[in-house]
């Protein structure tokens, strides 16, 4: 005595329907839960707020500009020349702003050249109205 009938021979059809509902589903999610934003621009959820080295000293505030100079202590300097000055004076952290203007190249290489001189920096934003 037999239980349970055989599988059937030839192979049984995949049903699409239900795979298309899945699929609108996951994208209508997909269009919902994301942000179209500029290519040009990186929004960084760090708001340093303003933090003092361990001799309480206040760090030192670089401002990156939008041609990729960088303002520091009332003088604007190459990311090169700023590094090799900063190096020279001693200082391992530093404050980076942004300019609304400046460019997200200009901020990442500023960035990468502080890392690779073991400064290690924090990201303040602008607000803009700094000279």
């Amino acid at each position: 005595m037999q239980l349970v009938e055989p599988r059937p021979s030839r192979p049984m059809p995949i049903r699409m329907t239900p795979l298309i509902d899945v699929v609108f589903i996951l994208l209508v999610f997909f269009m919902l839960t994301s942000r179209l934003l500029p290519v040009g621009h990186l929004e960084l959820a760090n708001a340093t707020p303003d933090r003092q080295a361990a001799d309480g000293q206040p760090l030192p505030e670089l401002t990156v500009l939008n041609d990729g100079r960088i303002r520091w202590q009332n003088r604007t300097l190459a990311s090169e020349a700023l590094v090799a000055e900063l190096v020279r004076a001693g200082i391992t952290e530093v404050n980076v702003g942004t300019r609304p203007e400046t460019g997200l190249g200009h901020f990442t290489q500023t960035l990468g050249q502080l890392d690779a001189a073991a400064i290690q920096s924090h990201w303040k934003r602008d607000s803009g109205t700094t000279p």
